[in-house]
């Protein structure tokens, strides 16, 4: 009798284990970007402060989202940012471990907020480079950061906010973005030649359509290529583009712009080869919500992923 108990005792501990581990294997982590339009709690020369009524509505939208891991753009001072994450945790949203980057620009900054510890820091806040025999710095700092989940699985975040289509009298400001778009690349190529099975997510507003050359300097070619995951609204859309070589016609757009009166997909998530085995399709998107504007100018875009090294 005792030896039957020790035996289905046993039997239930494995179970139990097995059981654990597989929750443990099959444990999901979604990223997101968000670009939050001048987040600032004061204005600054041009740029206004941020209302409470938009304040409120990027944290609806972030917790219809509910991020492991998010990155935003136009972040203000580090009051502003400090307010952004303790409003975040009052609604739910509790990150603990953040990296907030300064650049050239002192007005608006790049930030990453987790649930999981940072456990490597590498983030650029000098690079530059040479246009027209003069030396242009990167309006942006780079968000470099390694993260470690629960379960011991380690990936790179590359949160960034290249030069906006704004026209400035120093440079073209499509080949300034080029230039930034370049030093980019050059650290995720560093990246992968270190480690060709790196997991590497690379997000944020690269400011241009997917066909333009920054985009194409920053997705790379051949076996370091990243992988865009192209989030779209979960509006039923399903079909293929008719024409193979292009997108399906779903709904993707990012960003609106007041001037032109264009929608655009300028916001990405982009990943790595070996980042990419751990995408679920399934659980990527962009937002779609009522007066999604009152927020930002963009909309924000997540991916999920498992954390299971493929």
């Amino acid at each position: 009798m005792i030896s039957t108990l020790r035996f289905r005792f046993a039997a239930t501990l494995l179970a139990c284990v097995t059981l654990a581990s597989a929750t443990l294997a099959a444990e999901q982590i979604r990223v997101a970007s968000y670009n939050l339009e001048n987040y600032l709690l004061n204005p600054v020369g041009t740029r206004p402060a941020k209302s409470a009524d938009a304040r409120a509505k990027i944290r609806d939208h972030l917790k219809t989202l509910s991020p492991d891991v998010l990155a935003v753009m136009e972040m203000g001072n580090p009051a502003s940012f400090d307010e952004f994450r303790l409003s975040l945790k009052s609604a739910g949203l509790d990150f603990p471990h953040t990296e907030y980057v300064r650049g050239w620009d002192t007005n608006i900054h790049v930030a990453i907020l987790s649930k999981f510890p940072l456990t490597a820091r590498r983030s650029h806040t000098n690079e530059n480079y040479l246009l027209g025999g003069r030396r242009f710095s990167v309006s942006r700092g780079i968000a470099d950061v390694e993260i470690t989940t629960g379960d011991g699985y380690k990936f790179t975040v590359l949160a960034v906010h290249l030069k906006s289509r704004r026209t400035v009298p120093e440079a073209d400001e499509g080949e300034m973005r080029l230039e930034e778009a370049k030093i980019l690349r050059r650290i995720v190529d560093e990246r992968l030649a270190a480690n060709p099975r790196e997991n590497l997510v690379v997000l944020g507003d690269l400011n241009d359509v997917y066909d333009s050359p920054a985009v194409k300097a920053v997705v790379g070619r051949g076996a370091t290529q990243l992988v865009d995951t192209r989030p779209a609204e979960r509006n039923g859309d399903n079909l293929p583009n008719p024409n193979p070589r292009w997108f399906p016609r779903n709904v993707s757009w990012t960003h609106y712009y007041g001037k032109e009166d264009t929608y655009s997909r300028i916001d990405y998530l982009l990943l790595s080869p070996g980042m990419s085995r751990e995408w679920l399709k399934d659980g990527t998107y962009v937002l779609a919500m009522p007066n999604w504007g009152l927020a930002s100018d963009h909309r924000p875009v997540v991916a999920t992923f498992s954390t299971e090294d493929k």
